[in-house]
């Protein structure tokens, strides 16, 4: 019988001890994700150079195992103000903080030192793979007309795969998004000024690397890097300049708030943003738009931006 690749179950959970697998189940850590991809066995080849009296090939040993998987899970609060999302621990994985204020907000922010991880089991068929320790990096895509979406990439230390028991997933904790448009997209602007924006992200930049030592093996987030990418709808140069904020290197603010309804409020706040140069003019349907980049920097650190749900 032919195994089905669409057949998934993903099931997530933050490791109370890193590397330890910390047993995810279908009714409390299921997610709801889409676009799901599997490397199941990454690593070396170590030749081992044997001097042979003939021509072959030399036997290898594997060696730095690690497992790759990356998906995409669609960008919608819990419902509730102040109850945290379903996808928080994805988040939480990228080097990120949860700050939960009860029935009002809950906030995520990037954070430099001791990042959670979390152990990743996908089915599919009934084929159980699982990563351990495994931690990554995220993109937050907002596009018109489309549901907004966090991309994430995790890296995890290898398990071999088993056949098992398929859990039943509940994900009835995931809501419905709602698509970005006008009406549901209240607020986007760059330096206080409010542009027409067709699309935008924000890449977490996390430099994701193992470390297979003798006594340790790691997944580690080793730096961050992040960057902002939007296209919007050009304006004149005396209501917002790119080229002067460029030159200048002044510090903007970006602000970006979608959803509406109370629980369902996403806004993303970048503080202090330097913009990039502005090298290349984009048509659409024949209207001038500005493909702007812009880096965010910290103020005092681990403050380059936050996620608030309300």
């Amino acid at each position: 019988m032919s195994l089905k690749w669409p057949d998934k179950i993903l099931l997530v959970k933050i490791e109370s001890t890193y590397g330890t697998n910390a047993v995810p189940t279908g009714s409390a850590n299921a997610i709801l994700a889409l676009d799901v991809d599997l490397k199941p066995m990454e690593g070396n080849d170590v030749d081992r150079g044997l001097e042979k009296p003939f021509f072959s090939a030399n036997e290898t040993i594997p060696s730095g195992l690690h497992a790759k998987i990356s998906f995409k899970v669609e960008l919608a609060p819990s419902g509730t103000a102040g109850t945290a999302p379903a996808w928080g621990p994805l988040l939480r994985a990228c080097g990120v903080a949860e700050v939960i204020v009860a029935t009002t907000s809950v906030t995520y922010n990037p954070v430099t030192d001791n990042h959670e991880s979390v152990t990743i089991n996908i089915f599919i068929d009934k084929t159980s793979y699982a990563l351990v320790g495994a931690r990554g990096t995220c993109k937050m895509n907002v596009t018109s007309e489309a549901v907004p979406k966090l991309e994430f990439e995790f890296t995890g230390l290898f398990v071999k795969p088993v056949e098992g028991t398929r859990p039943t997933p509940d994900h009835s904790s995931f809501q419905k998004p709602q698509l970005v448009s006008k009406a549901n997209t209240t607020t986007f602007s760059i330096a206080s000024t409010d542009l027409v924006m067709k699309s935008a992200m924000l890449d977490l930049g996390n430099a994701v690397e193992g470390r297979y030592l003798v006594g340790q093996e790691e997944i580690l987030i080793t730096d961050k890097a992040e960057s902002f990418e939007t296209t919007v709808n050009a304006v004149a140069l005396t209501t917002l300049d790119p080229f002067t904020l460029a030159l200048d290197q002044t510090k903007v603010a970006v602000s970006l708030v979608h959803g509406v309804g109370a629980g369902k409020i996403a806004t993303l706040a970048i503080p202090g943003a330097q913009m990039q140069r502005l090298s290349g003019l984009a048509n659409s349907q024949n209207v001038k738009e500005w493909p702007l980049r812009l880096t965010p920097l910290p103020t005092s650190g681990n403050d380059q931006w936050t996620l608030a749900l309300t």
